[in-house]
């Protein structure tokens, strides 16, 4: 499966980084931004099994028919009902915490529309499982994807926030 995912990147003539992966990115949050498309998940999917990383994602349930759904869940897609979500920070910390070896996947914008002004979501996720949140990008700019730094919360999201975001802008 990697050499195929390999392939079709370099037919879309998109490189991934595969040697600066950080050794959190066994158990993190990762984030995966810009988000603005469809085309997103299916270039990040196959960046990620370039790199060897395993993830969990959250998707919409309604995405989850046949067979779609089968294969989203083999990819480590988690159905997500976005009318009943209730305490779903505590919920997705927990299963990070129950994992020796996960990335949790996640998109900040909470939308594949562009959204400058992102979901707290995933700083809590981590901050509540206590692990760090990985850069993950794709820059088609560029035409590059990969892993940036690692951020560990300090408690102080709007400090926190501005650096984060000074690593995605322009992407």
């Amino acid at each position: 499966m990697k050499y195929i995912a390999l392939l079709i990147l370099k037919i879309l003539r998109i490189r991934i980084d595969t040697k600066n992966i950080p050794k959190e990115a066994e158990k993190c949050v990762l984030l995966f931004a810009p988000h603005t498309s469809a085309f997103d998940f299916v270039v990040g999917r196959l960046a990620l099994t370039v790199m060897g990383v395993k993830t969990i994602f959250l998707i919409k349930k309604e995405m989850f028919w046949f067979p779609l759904g089968s294969l989203l869940k083999s990819l480590g897609g988690m159905p997500i009902d976005r009318k009943h979500v209730r305490n779903f920070t505590s919920h997705a910390a927990n299963l990070i915490k129950e994992k020796n070896e996960i990335a949790f996947l996640i998109a900040p914008e909470g939308t594949r529309a562009l959204n400058p002004k992102w979901k707290k979501g995933f700083y809590y996720i981590a901050q509540e499982a206590n692990v760090p949140i990985v850069l993950g990008y794709l820059d088609y700019r560029s035409r590059r994807g990969g892993m940036g730094p690692v951020f560990y919360p300090t408690n102080n999201y709007e400090a926190d926030i501005v650096e984060i975001e000074k690593f995605y802008y322009g992407m």
